[in-house]
């Protein structure tokens, strides 16, 4: 690789999409991640051929909520099958959830590990952070 690392964000809804994606790219770049789900998943690892992998990093915002959004109107309309008011921002605790990665002098993965900090979640710190 002509850089230090490589990042592949498939925003994506499917996780088979996700890790077709992760093991075709597996040693070409430094992290394929995907986004799009909002939900973190526990499959953080390391492929084959040096490429760090986790099907969805999930996000920043209130896990007391759908996606995100304030509960009150995703339910209603999950509920009722109609359209409603806008969707509006939850406004409690936010966890802050990503995905961090230790690069060797190649550019692929040598350590990977979730971080979720804050809000409702479960902690997850990299112990290589320390």
């Amino acid at each position: 690789m002509g850089c230090d690392a490589a990042i592949f964000d498939v925003h994506a809804e499917a996780s088979s999409e996700k890790q077709a994606l992760g093991h075709f790219l597996d040693g070409r770049v430094s992290l394929v991640v995907g986004t799009h789900t909002h939900v973190p998943t526990a499959d953080a690892q390391i492929l084959p051929n040096g490429t760090a992998y986790q099907t969805d990093a999930g996000m920043t915002g209130d896990y007391d909520s759908v996606i995100g959004m304030d509960k009150e109107e995703p339910l209603r309309r999950f509920t009722r099958k109609t359209p409603g008011a806008r969707f509006e921002p939850a406004d409690g605790a936010a966890s802050l959830c990503g995905v961090a990665v230790e690069t060797g002098a190649d550019g692929l993965a040598v350590k990977i590990a979730p971080v979720r900090l804050g809000g409702r979640l479960a902690e997850a710190v990299p112990a290589f952070w320390g």
